[in-house]
């Protein structure tokens, strides 16, 4: 009984042990534009809300091993260029990316404010190639929608309302 109870908990140190120094990266270069945004499409990212939310983001992102070449947006919605390792799913790192984001907002400004993300996103991969158009692209958000030079494209994202899919105009 005691050899048992003994090679049970050698087995169990060595399952928790760290693992060996000699581990393998997977070779990876996986480019993403991620696009969300409000609740109601509410013009909450303004001032202060908008540096707690990229700083919510970026926070996140470092935690879950994600590259973020880029943050931007308007007042009702933001883009991401990022990078996504392959052992992170792209849908539940949108998810964890939005959910930490709106806690910490919610969490700063307590009662004063309920912030929320819309239900669904945008997301498109891209080729190494176009990064730097797609940073210069996510940057320089508040020029494109003032000059009418938006990407469609880049700009989609499902419109939701409890559940209800509703309709917008393209800027």
């Amino acid at each position: 009984m005691q050899r048992a109870s003994a090679r049970l908990h050698l087995l169990s140190r060595r399952i928790h042990s760290p693992a060996p120094q000699r581990c393998f990266m997977a070779f990876w270069r996986l480019y993403y534009h991620i696009v969300w945004g409000t609740y109601q499409r509410e013009p909450f990212l303004v001032g202060a809300i908008e540096r707690c939310v990229y700083g919510a983001l970026l926070s996140k992102s470092e935690e879950l091993g994600i590259i973020v070449h880029a943050i931007g947006g308007m007042e009702d919605h933001v883009h991401l260029a990022v990078s996504i390792p392959p052992k992170v799913a792209v849908a539940n790192c949108i998810r964890h990316l939005k959910g930490s984001s709106a806690y910490y907002v919610n969490r700063l400004h307590g009662a004063d404010l309920r912030f929320r993300w819309q239900d669904g996103y945008g997301v498109l991969s891209f080729g190494e190639r176009s990064l730097p158009q797609i940073v210069s692209y996510v940057l320089n958000q508040r020029e494109h929608h003032r000059q009418g030079t938006l990407i469609a494209l880049y700009e989609q994202m499902p419109e939701t309302v409890q559940g209800s899919l509703i309709k917008r105009g393209t800027s």
